[in-house]
């Protein structure tokens, strides 16, 4: 995977095991990427708030680096993460340790 972080381990397995509906994912995945008007950065951040708020954690740590990579700050990450708060609720703290994680580590 090269300078990429580490995908989570169910990622993993939908690549290994069912790896024609992983393409199909990954075209569409491309396909909103390409039609997305946030810069790179930005749109990482906001998934990250997605994820963060729709509790998918398992996605955390490799959308983390990816956005540190871009220049997202630390800061930026703990906003991103807690930005949902008023529409969710403290769920997303539970987020908040994986993702400083993440970015804490090389």
């Amino acid at each position: 995977m090269g300078d990429l972080p580490r995908v989570s381990n169910a990622f993993l397995t939908f690549m290994k095991d069912a790896p024609e509906q992983q393409q199909a994912w990954m075209e569409t995945v491309q396909k909103l990427e390409a039609a997305s008007k946030l810069d790179p950065k930005t749109e990482e951040i906001a998934y990250i708030a997605v994820l963060a708020a729709a509790r998918l954690d398992s996605g955390l740590p490799f959308h983390v680096k990816h956005a540190k990579s871009l220049g997202a700050t630390r800061e930026e990450i703990i906003s991103a993460v807690l930005i949902g708060l008023p529409a969710v609720g403290n769920v997303v703290i539970q987020a908040l340790p994986i993702a400083l994680q993440a970015y804490d580590t090389e």
